[in-house]
């Protein structure tokens, strides 16, 4: 078993920066690909990053790509979303997740992913 916990939310004007981490325990991650979804109100969960922990292999939505970089620190188990240039369309709960690596690049659908975090709290005012 894989168990997330995400921390670094809160409150942010436009144009700041927060930093996210995930902070994973349980089974080695070597073949495991961890990711970032975030889920507005009303809205469906959507995929944001994620990474591959061996080779650090990322990808990124379109919507992000260029302000949030995904990274991992593995001596401490965890991964990061450097979130730049925020804009309040990027208020949403953002969770991590975790699942086997099955391709050369992160999965982009909820269902590549077995292990979810808890989420925490983006909120970007305008």
């Amino acid at each position: 078993q894989v168990q997330l916990v995400e921390s670094g939310g809160g409150l942010v004007q436009a144009g700041g920066s927060l930093r996210l981490s995930c902070a994973a325990s349980g089974r080695t991650f070597m073949s495991y690909v961890v990711g970032w979804f975030r889920r507005a109100p009303g809205q469906a969960r959507e995929f944001v990053a994620g990474i591959k922990w061996a080779g650090g292999r990322t990808y990124y939505a379109d919507s992000v790509a260029g302000r949030f970089t995904i990274s991992r620190d593995n001596a401490k188990n965890t991964v990061y979303l450097q979130m730049n240039s925020l804009k309040p369309e990027d208020t949403a709960i953002y969770y991590c997740a975790a699942g086997p690596a099955r391709g050369v690049v992160p999965g982009r659908q909820q269902s590549d992913y077995d292990y979810w975090g808890q989420g925490t709290q983006v909120t970007v005012s305008s």
